[in-house]
């Protein structure tokens, strides 16, 4: 963001929210945009590991998923263990994850991978990112013919029902199944804070972000609604547990989400404070019973440059 799109948006959101939380707002996302520009000029963000570099079949990623918040409902889930390990991430977004994990350097491992995902970044390969999306084995954008405009955002099913299809039909050394869950909207929001949640309905620009920042959504609201979206997609990571094969299937994320640690809400680029790079690294088994059934097929769909850019902007990135 340079100093033009801060002064607009914080204009934006003194008109929306008024002096007092729109100024609020804006200067939390001054200091957002400085810590970026202060640790990546430092060098600071250069930590972690690349995703090749670790041993797995099945790589199933969570956007935006906690250590903490796995813990937290791991009693509800007989795959999950009450502690979980650790990883350090190449990047406290999707952005920086998927343009410093896939490089020159694994294009033998990625030409051997195949890649479903929901999240709308890959629409960068080719263009920001270092490597073409024909580096993959197969590159399936379930966001591009699956996005649902009413919770703005790509569910999680389709993705499962992809990544099972692709496990079943086609040989791939790995596979990676990149859900966009626990990632903001929260569909549930409405159930813990329903003014937050209208004020959101009402302004498509807002983001639960925003609310937080301007104190018109308390914390343990958006945690309790973020944990549900957390909820819904593990209900599919235990479907899938039991619809490929794989001895090492790893349930983890690209990065992780600040809820106003060290002044941050949401996540940054170059910011590597451990609530963003810290992700969960759960190594399970998966086997094939054959008793689920996908019902979503791949389509090609055309999507343009808007698109994209709204589809980002519905998840939150301006």
């Amino acid at each position: 963001m340079t100093l033009g799109d801060w002064l607009r948006e914080s204009k934006a959101k003194v008109d929306t929210y008024g002096v007092r939380r729109g100024t609020r707002s804006a200067a939390f996302d001054f200091w957002g945009g400085a810590a970026r520009r202060f640790c990546h000029g430092l060098g600071l963000d250069d930590g972690g590991t690349p995703i090749y570099d670790r041993d797995w079949d099945v790589l199933v990623l969570l956007d935006t998923c906690r250590i903490d918040a796995l813990e937290s409902v791991s009693d509800e889930y007989e795959f999950l263990p009450e502690t979980v390990p650790s990883f350090t991430s190449l990047g406290s977004t999707s952005w920086e994850w998927m343009h410093d994990n896939f490089t020159d350097e694994y294009r033998e491992e990625m030409a051997r991978t195949a890649y479903v995902t929901a999240n709308p970044h890959t629409r960068r390969f080719g263009d920001e990112f270092p490597m073409p999306p024909e580096a993959f084995g197969l590159l399936d954008e379930v966001w591009t013919y699956e996005w649902d405009e009413e919770v703005r955002n790509n569910p999680p099913r389709p993705v499962t029902d992809r990544a099972i299809t692709v496990a079943r039909e086609r040989d791939f050394d790995r596979l990676i199944v990149h859900y966009m869950q626990p990632h903001a909207p929260y569909p549930s929001l409405a159930e813990f804070a329903p003014e937050a949640a209208r004020l959101l309905d009402d302004d498509e620009d807002a983001a639960v972000w925003d609310l937080l920042q301007t104190g018109q959504l308390s914390r343990a609201d958006a945690w309790a609604a973020y944990l549900e979206t957390l909820r819904w997609v593990l209900g599919e990571v235990d479907l899938l547990l039991d619809n490929l094969d794989a001895d090492r299937l790893v349930v983890s994320s690209d990065h992780g989400e600040a809820f106003g640690e060290w002044g941050l809400y949401g996540h940054y680029r170059h910011v590597p404070i451990p609530v963003l790079k810290n992700v969960p690294w759960v190594e399970l088994s998966a086997t094939d019973t054959g008793e689920y059934d996908p019902t979503v097929e791949s389509e090609s769909v055309e999507v343009t440059d808007d698109d994209v850019e709204q589809r980002l902007s519905a998840l939150g990135y301006k």
